[in-house]
């Protein structure tokens, strides 16, 4: 259950004449009253003879027996509580008794005290009501609404307890603005896949994802075809800006536009410049590798996009697990870069999960540990590459590649979600944890082939040869070597160690580094990780040959025992 205290206004008569009326577009059925602080107010709804002058004048008597001079001008107070979309239709008496305990929990009308502010409470949907209150007591003074947003919040997760609704996490402020109820009705009437505003905010997303510049980003915009409109300082400093879809128009036909800050906090274009900033950052200069460095060319081909965003990725997962705050902050928030452009670029097998991905981690960048730009530069470079090396076709090496990035993803997803609930950041943790459950969707897709080519080239291994890849196996990771030799995806891992051998690497060695990045004890599949580290920290070929018949059916999942879920598909675990 979420609450919005809207801004204040002025005029009771507007909110009004609003909340029982159509509505924007006409969303609003039967509005109606379902409590105020006295049961017998008007009821415009429901009662032809009553009307809103009525019900504006008894909510504004006690402001209006104040002097003029002592009145508060900005006397309307506005609450709105919606349930989550899977929640129970709740009755009208249910809603009344929950609109007393927001008023209570908020300071309009604490329970018991008769010289409260005077309020009312509106149904006009299924899934919500809005409050009307006037902020000035029947005794002439102000109500005590400190901390009102907190209050109204913790208000809520009372309520789901008592009514058994979804259990929302605790907010802090830092999330996007939801879709109005209008707005989900004008998506649903219009027969749009989402609400404009959450289409705008992921086409803004990808369009700053690894740009360098406000050009950069403006001439991105552009070309998804969205309309732009910039706000301009006699100056002529840039100021701000807003979009809008060309197709979405209000009732005179002229397009809705969006600032960036009402899409996102972090859309606005201040906020926007300060990663434009990090790029050339000194202070992280420190900690990246040399073939990060933004002057590197651009990569020949989608394969190599994903394998050095692969290397960007895991880098990441290991500032994460033990980083400084502003550190992990910057790098979880340019996460979310990467997995935009991954989904912007991957072919249409894996395109939905990883964009339901990035969807749902866009929640889990942003938190009140403020981000040091300039640490996040790999990550950015990294969303830049994939952007311009155009899509994946999903076969062959590209298909390879993005099973190996995807692996990698997991894993900075899976770390972001063990940082943020350590913070008590509740909101950021269960986006993080729910982008993983796409993630490893998206892995099964991706990973299925070329796990299947190296499966068949295991099996097929000379016997000595296999048991020589199991002796450098017992000699790296010795307490893990048992439980790997009996996964299916040894064949795997075996086909892979013998590569490395080729290539003139020394398997036990690779095996011992590969191990120790990160504890394996509670993988899903041990074998399924260590041939992705080996592949790209050996430089192999991802893609081990052409499409084999498949394995043997068996559970695949690329996961992390921290995150529990079905296993899922067929091939080599993870």
């Amino acid at each position: 259950m979420i609450p919005s205290i809207h801004k204040r206004g002025s005029e009771t008569i507007g909110l009004i004449r609003y909340l029982y009326g159509p509505g924007t577009e006409e969303e609003h059925i039967d509005p109606h009253l379902v409590a105020a602080f006295d049961p017998l107010a008007p009821d415009p709804g429901r009662d032809p003879k009553a009307t809103y002058e009525q019900l504006e004048r008894l909510l504004d008597q006690p402001v209006n027996a104040l002097p003029a001079s002592k009145r508060p001008e900005k006397h309307v107070w506005h609450l709105s509580v919606r349930a989550a979309p899977e929640d129970p239709i709740l009755s009208d008496e249910d809603w009344a008794a929950i609109a007393r305990r927001m008023v209570a929990a908020t300071g309009i009308a604490p329970d018991g005290d008769e010289q409260a502010c005077r309020w009312a409470a509106v149904r006009h949907a299924d899934d919500h009501i809005h409050i009307i209150a006037t902020l000035v007591r029947d005794d002439g003074r102000r109500p005590r609404r400190h901390n009102e947003a907190r209050r109204a919040q913790a208000e809520c997760r009372r309520i789901e307890v008592d009514y058994g609704l979804r259990r929302v996490p605790p907010g802090d402020g830092t999330a996007a603005k939801r879709p109005t109820s209008a707005e989900l009705h004008k998506a649903e009437r219009e027969g749009r896949e989402q609400p404009a505003r959450e289409e705008l905010r992921e086409t803004v997303r990808r369009a700053v994802a690894g740009a360098t510049s406000e050009e950069e980003f403006f001439a991105r915009l552009a070309a998804a075809g969205l309309l732009i409109r910039k706000r301009v300082a006699p100056s002529g400093d840039l100021l701000g800006y807003k979009v809008a879809l060309p197709d979405n128009r209000n009732g005179e036909k002229e397009p809705v536009f969006y600032a960036g800050s009402t899409l996102s906090p972090d859309l606005s274009l201040p906020r926007i410049r300060k990663r434009f900033s990090g790029d050339s950052d000194a202070a992280d200069r420190r900690d990246r590798a040399p073939s990060d460095r933004a002057s590197d060319p651009a990569p020949s081909g989608p394969a190599t996009a994903r394998r050095r965003a692969a290397t960007a990725v895991w880098q990441a997962v290991l500032v994460v697990d033990d980083g400084e705050d502003a550190a992990v902050a910057a790098r979880i928030a340019a996460a979310g870069e990467v997995l935009d452009a991954l989904a912007k670029t991957s072919a249409a097998h894996t395109r939905t999960e990883l964009r339901e991905a990035a969807f749902v981690f866009e929640r889990a960048t942003r938190s009140h540990v403020k981000a040091e730009r300039g640490h996040d530069r790999a990550l950015r470079q990294a969303a830049r590459e994939l952007v311009y090396s155009g899509p994946a076709l999903g076969r062959g090496e590209d298909g390879a590649t993005t099973a190996m990035v995807i692996d990698m993803a997991f894993f900075l997803v899976t770390a972001a979600a063990h940082w943020h609930a350590k913070k008590g950041h509740a909101q950021q943790a269960a986006a993080a944890r729910e982008a993983a459950k796409h993630l490893r969707a998206a892995y099964q897709t991706a990973a299925n082939v070329p796990l299947g080519v190296l499966y068949q080239r295991g099996q097929h291994l000379s016997q000595s040869l296999r048991q020589r890849q199991a002796v450098h196996l017992r000699q790296a990771v010795p307490e893990l070597a048992d439980q790997v030799l009996a996964e299916p995806g040894w064949h795997a891992l075996a086909a892979t160690l013998a590569d490395a051998e080729s290539a003139g690497h020394d398997p036990a060695a690779l095996l011992t580094e590969a191990a120790g990045r990160r504890e394996l004890g509670t993988a899903g599949s041990i074998s399924d990780v260590l041939v992705w580290r080996l592949r790209r920290m050996a430089d192999l070929p991802a893609d081990a040959g052409t499409r084999p018949s498949p394995p043997p059916s068996h559970d695949n999942v690329a996961t992390d025992a921290s995150v529990s879920s079905p296993r899922l598909g067929r091939g080599p675990r993870r």
